[in-house]
C-alpha cells in the first residue's frame, strides 16, 4: 500500500486471532500496522505480532529491496507491536533504534537487551532528520502505556499515532469506523481519557494530513471527523443520547421488567439498547453505556449483594471513569431486595453521575405497584 511517495505499508492482517488482548471479540480479525519512509535514509515504524514475523520481514524487503533500513522507531512496546524488534535488528545489524527512555527499559525486560550500543533515545520535541524528510518526536505518556511516543513527519504532514485512532478488524474487510473504534477506544484506552486530552491539544498545533495508527485504516479525510469523536470520547462526554438498560435475571422477572421498561421508553420515542449481561459481549455493553446519554442497571440481589455479571459490569464501568450520566436503578429479590444499595455504592466514586429519583422494586415478581414505578421511571427518563 503506498500511502505517499516516499510512505509505504508494510503491516499485516491477523484472521487467526479469536480474543485481543485475551478478552475483546474480534470477528473481523485484527491488522498490526507498520510503515516505511523512504528519504536518503531510511525508516521502519514499529514491528508486528510475533505470529507474523516472516511476512512483515518479506514486506519490507518488497519495499526496500537491497536497501538496509537505517533506523526503527519504536512507538509503543506492547507485544502486538514490538515483538519482532530482535528479530528485525538480527536481520539488518546495522539499524539503529529509536524509542523513548522507558522503551529501551521495557527492551530489556522483554529482549534481555536495551541495544546501548545502536540505539537514540528520543523525548518531547526532539527530532530526526531522514533527508528532506524530518522526524518529530511527541511524547505521549498512558496513552495507553508510559513509553510511548508518537511521530509527525512534516514533509508529508503525516502523524504516525501509535495505538491512538486505531480500530479493530482486519484492513482486508469493510466495516464502519466508529463502532469498532470505539470499543477498541473504550476498552483499552477509555480509563486515561486526561492523557488522551492532553495528546489532542498537542496534535492540534499540528498541521495533520494523513494519520497512520498501529491498528485499523490509515485515515486520509475528513480528519475533523475522527479527531472529533476521540475527543467526545476521551472527555467522556455521551455522543448520542439513548438509554442503554443493561440487566441480569436469574428466573426471568428481572428481565420482564427491563424488556417492559425498554418497551415504554420506545414508543415514547427514545432510541432504547436492551443488553442480557450474562449473554452480551461485554465490551459492546460498556461501549453503549460510554456512547449514549442515560444507563438503566437491572439486576437480581444475590448472596445479599448483585448478580455476578451486573458487578463485573459495574466493575468495567468505573475503572474507565464512567461519568457525566443519568443512572437509574432496578432492583429484584425474592425476600430482601437490596441491589439498589450496592450498585449506589458501587459508583458512589463517579463524577457527575444524576440518579433518576424513580425506583424500581421487583419483590418475586412484577405486580402492579412494580409496574406502576416503571411507568413512572419511563416518563422521568423520556422528560
Amino acid at each position: 500500500m503506498t500511502i505517499t511517495e516516499d510512505i509505504r505499508y508494510v503491516g499485516v492482517n491477523d484472521h487467526a486471532v479469536d480474543l485481543f488482548e485475551g478478552q475483546y471479540v474480534v470477528p473481523n480479525g485484527m491488522a498490526y500496522n507498520s510503515y516505511v519512509i523512504l528519504d536518503e535514509k531510511t525508516a521502519v515504524m514499529d514491528t508486528v505480532d510475533i505470529h507474523f514475523t516472516q511476512p512483515w520481514l518479506e514486506n519490507i524487503r518488497a519495499v526496500l529491496g537491497d536497501r538496509q533500513p537505517d533506523y526503527l522507531v519504536v512507538q509503543h512496546m506492547e507485544p502486538d507491536h514490538s515483538a519482532n524488534i530482535a528479530n528485525f535488528l538480527r536481520a539488518y545489524p546495522q539499524a539503529v533504534v529509536v524509542a523513548s527512555a522507558k522503551a529501551f527499559a521495557m527492551m530489556k525486560n522483554y529482549f534481555g537487551d536495551d541495544y546501548e550500543d545502536r540505539r537514540i533515545v528520543v523525548g518531547e520535541g526532539d527530532t530526526l532528520t531522514l533527508g528532506k524528510h524530518t522526524l518529530t518526536f511527541v511524547t505521549a505518556p498512558m496513552v495507553h502505556w508510559p513509553e510511548v511516543i508518537v511521530t509527525y513527519d512534516s514533509y508529508d504532514k503525516v502523524l504516525f499515532s501509535a495505538d491512538g485512532f486505531g480500530k479493530f478488524g482486519a484492513l482486508d474487510v469493510e466495516e464502519d469506523w466508529a463502532c469498532e473504534a470505539r470499543r477498541y477506544y473504550i476498552g483499552i484506552v477509555g480509563k486515561y481519557g486526561a492523557q488522551v486530552q492532553a495528546l489532542l491539544k498537542k496534535a492540534a498545533g499540528l498541521d495533520i494530513s494523513i494519520i497512520c495508527p498501529l491498528h485499523g485504516p490509515v485515515l486520509t479525510e475528513n480528519l475533523g471527523y475522527y479527531i472529533n469523536l476521540y475527543d467526545i470520547w476521551s472527555s467522556y462526554r455521551p455522543e448520542d443520547k439513548g438509554v442503554v438498560i443493561a440487566y441480569t435475571s436469574v428466573y426471568g422477572n428481572t428481565k420482564a421488567a427491563a424488556e417492559l421498561l425498554a418497551q415504554k421508553l420506545t414508543e415514547g420515542g427514545a432510541k432504547v439498547t436492551l443488553t442480557d449481561l450474562a449473554r452480551c459481549d461485554m465490551a459492546e455493553a460498556v461501549e453503549d453505556a460510554f456512547r449514549y446519554d442515560k444507563l438503566v442497571l437491572a439486576t437480581t440481589t444475590y448472596n445479599a449483594d448483585v448478580f455476578p455479571f451486573m458487578k463485573e459490569f459495574i466493575h468495567h464501568l468505573t475503572e474507565r471513569n464512567f461519568q457525566n450520566r443519568t443512572v437509574a436503578l432496578m432492583e429484584s429479590g425474592s425476600w430482601a431486595p437490596m441491589a439498589a444499595k450496592v450498585m449506589t455504592k458501587m459508583l458512589e466514586g463517579s463524577k457527575d453521575l444524576t440518579f433518576a429519583e424513580t425506583a424500581v422494586k421487583i419483590q418475586c415478581a412484577l405486580n402492579d405497584e412494580s409496574r406502576a414505578q416503571i411507568e413512572a421511571l419511563a416518563r422521568e427518563l423520556l422528560a
